[in-house]
């Protein structure tokens, strides 16, 4: 059984569809328990980082997340589920985050582009996603693929061994993350069409 964390923030039940039309069986999940007995877990979310950190915390659903990844069962983290991954967030403030994966994230800051008025903040739309190494979630796709975005802030991994797929916009920046069995990605693969449901199938299929 795949869990789709609830910790009151995210479009769970869009997710939970994408993987029933890829014949995945996924329940959406509110506590440790339910965490704890799931073959594979789902971090989905969007929203503010200092809410939803705050919101898993105060569900105890904190160290069953992490128990999740350090067992080396399946995780996939989705937008604002890839950041909370991450030591710190500097979001309106800065918050500490799951701490899965070093690094930090960041806004978009065009202001030293020579285009930079042009582009607009949040990222909101179709984009390629480039990869240079196979991924077992990509399994089907072609590099340059493209996935459905909508976000104001990115991930900056310490270690660039863990970034799988780049994104381009302004800038290049990290926009899927693979390490192990731990699987992340900044856009929705729910909102993606028959590229996100080739992902959803693939990781049902780990």
């Amino acid at each position: 059984m795949i869990a789709i964390i609830d910790y009151g923030m995210g479009n769970l039940r869009s997710v939970q569809k994408g993987f029933e039309r890829v014949g995945a069986e996924a329940r959406i999940v509110h506590t440790p328990e339910e965490i704890r007995q799931a073959d594979k877990v789902v971090l989905p979310g969007v929203g503010a980082f200092r809410d939803a950190i705050g919101h898993i915390r105060e569900q105890g659903l904190e160290a069953p997340i992490v128990e999740a990844v350090e067992s080396g069962r399946p995780f996939l983290g989705i937008c604002l589920g890839l950041q909370l991954l991450f030591e710190v967030s500097y979001e309106d403030g800065e918050y500490r985050g799951l701490g899965l994966i070093p690094g930090k994230v960041v806004r978009f800051d065009f202001s030293k582009l020579p285009n930079g008025r042009d582009l607009k903040i949040p990222h909101m739309g179709w984009n390629q996603l480039v990869w240079n190494k196979p991924c077992p979630l990509m399994r089907g796709l072609d590099s340059g693929t493209y996935f459905y975005f909508v976000h104001s802030y990115y991930v900056v991994p310490t270690d660039a061994a863990v970034t799988h797929g780049r994104c381009q916009y302004g800038y290049e920046f990290t926009a899927t993350i693979w390490r192990d069995n731990l699987f992340a990605a900044q856009f929705h693969p729910e909102k993606s069409q028959q590229a996100g449901l080739t992902m959803l199938r693939n990781f049902a299929a780990l």
